[in-house]
């Protein structure tokens, strides 16, 4: 096993690597035997850390809900020896858009926080998750390529002090170690840990955000409550759904080929095998930053891959970069790309097109 560098989550007891092994493409684009290839060779890598979600395989759907922890839990099942090598975490799923999912019981209270839980771990076939996270806030707020809050879509939701009454409840039972934050504000940030530290309960060990060359929201008051607060971020969606990979930019140093007809080679990949799935990374002003970006990491004699994965590593309030792969070739050129360190004059570059197209993805 090779050696990675690790940082503890918040004050939890969750020592983590700075890579991520994600799964939201197992059981649709890939097969269980797939699945546990990806495992096995992370843990090769130095890998020790696995993000999944009650709702994946992704794009969501009644049919699949539930599948990528069934693959999950089949390799542990197989491999009973070989738990504690995995940091393993799952998501609860909020309201809206998933309805399916425990019969339209999809609020976030303690009532669905232990049903939720018992389920995962059954798929899971483990008798602990150790980081559980509310993968979106009940409340409502803007997320998913949304960024303006809009007081109007308020409504009537679980108060956050029964949410966290109920994680720590699982975690005294030892079915969770830590319960984490995800598509959350900088409200929602503070709101935890301030419920949590004046009722004697435990914080936040960490916050899940989309995070990329093309999504820096983060950088703004989140990254203050991240470090001022210690919850580290962990950063989802690093390569923009592929975006950033260099894997669609044309000859002429465009990039789009995800329409009606897709260069050969493509048909198989997320923005355009899913074409209702993404929006946010399709926007005129996302695809034309993600070209800039492009040249710069060729200028550089980097790959765009290598560009924005080494970006994200090297930002202070990452405690750990999630990548997905549907091959084993895929995650290993990933984690190539964390040994990149980007120069100053790299970084400038990017600050420079940064500052011209500001987060065109959105949050």
């Amino acid at each position: 096993m090779q050696a990675r560098k690790t940082r503890r989550l918040g004050a939890s007891p969750l020592e983590v690597t700075d890579i991520c092994l994600g799964t939201m493409t197992w059981g649709e684009q890939n097969t269980p035997e797939q699945a546990h290839a990806q495992i096995e060779r992370a843990l090769e890598l130095g890998i020790n850390f696995i993000d999944t979600a009650e709702m994946y395989p992704v794009p969501p759907g009644p049919q699949t809900q539930g599948r990528t922890e069934t693959c999950i839990g089949q390799w542990l099942a197989r491999n009973p020896g070989r738990r504690d090598e995995i940091v393993l975490a799952s998501k609860i799923a909020g309201p809206g858009r998933r309805d399916w999912i425990r019969n339209g019981n999809t609020r976030v209270d303690a009532r669905t926080i232990p049903w939720a839980i018992d389920d995962s771990l059954r798929r899971l076939q483990t008798d602990h998750i150790d980081l559980y996270q509310i993968h979106w806030p009940e409340r409502y707020v803007p997320m998913f390529g949304a960024w303006q809050y809009d007081v109007t879509q308020q409504r009537e939701c679980t108060p956050i002090l029964e949410q966290i009454e109920a994680l720590a409840a699982a975690m005294r039972a030892g079915k969770i170690r830590a319960y984490g934050l995800s598509n959350e504000t900088c409200f929602g940030v503070c709101e935890f840990v301030r419920l949590a530290r004046e009722n004697g309960l435990p914080p936040p060990a960490s916050i899940q955000n989309g995070y990329s060359l093309l999504m820096r929201t983060f950088d703004g008051d989140l990254a203050e409550a991240s470090h001022q607060l210690d919850v580290p971020l962990l950063a989802y969606s690093p390569l923009a759904m592929g975006l950033l990979t260099g894997k669609y930019t044309a000859a002429d140093g465009t990039i789009g080929a995800f329409a009606d007809t897709p260069r050969p080679g493509l048909e198989a990949a997320r923005l355009v095998r899913f074409p209702q799935f993404g929006d946010r990374y399709k926007r005129p002003r996302a695809l034309e930053a993600a070209a800039q970006y492009d040249a710069v990491a060729r200028r550089h004699g980097l790959t765009p891959l290598q560009l924005a994965l080494a970006f994200v590593r090297q930002r202070s309030f990452v405690g750990s970069t999630i990548i997905g792969a549907t091959s084993v070739a895929q995650l290993e050129e990933q984690v190539r790309a964390f040994d990149v360190e980007l120069s100053p004059q790299v970084l400038a570059d990017i600050e420079a097109v940064h500052a011209v197209w500001n987060s065109p993805a959105g949050q």
